[in-house]
């Protein structure tokens, strides 16, 4: 998933230089996708202020799910807070913003393992995948129906 060395502390040039290649990565994606003027700035910071919250954790937390778990907060949070003031949809950020912690590279390695004959590993592998992409719908789903429920009740007084 990541690449949490010996070495790494959660606030040195390493963190930072992730960031910005989790930034560059999804500015990239944005320009790809057509979105245009600072709505791609802002989904930039998203996916790098989600790959470094990522780090971070994992770094106090030793655990990916939960590492995982707290970055899609944050950044669904940063999304339902910015999303409304550039008058975009808040799944325009959450989706762009997710993509440093999708599990790609574990699929691909539970394919190449199951091709390979290693159906034991092949199964911990796409348990482990199934899991971190699981969190990330689970977390997204908690912080939307929290903000639904709060619209409602600021709505309703």
């Amino acid at each position: 998933m990541g690449f949490v060395g010996v070495l790494m502390r959660p606030f040195d040039i390493l963190t930072l230089m992730q960031f910005c290649w989790a930034f560059l990565a999804i500015l990239g994606f944005s320009i790809r996708v057509n979105l245009k003027g600072i709505k791609i700035l802002f989904t930039a910071i998203s996916g790098g202020l989600c790959w470094a919250t990522y780090l971070i954790v994992l770094f106090y937390s030793r655990s990916v799910l939960f590492s995982v778990f707290v970055s899609i907060i944050l950044v669904c949070i940063y999304s339902e807070v910015v999303a409304p003031k550039l008058r975009t949809p808040v799944s325009v950020f959450v989706t762009c913003a997710i993509i440093p912690l999708v599990p790609g590279r574990g699929l691909f390695q539970s394919m190449q393992l199951y091709i390979a004959g290693e159906n034991i590993l092949a199964s911990k592998s796409i348990l482990q995948t199934l899991m971190i992409a699981g969190t990330i719908s689970i977390a997204i789903a908690l912080v939307s129906s929290v903000t639904n429920l709060i619209h409602k009740m600021l709505n309703r007084f």
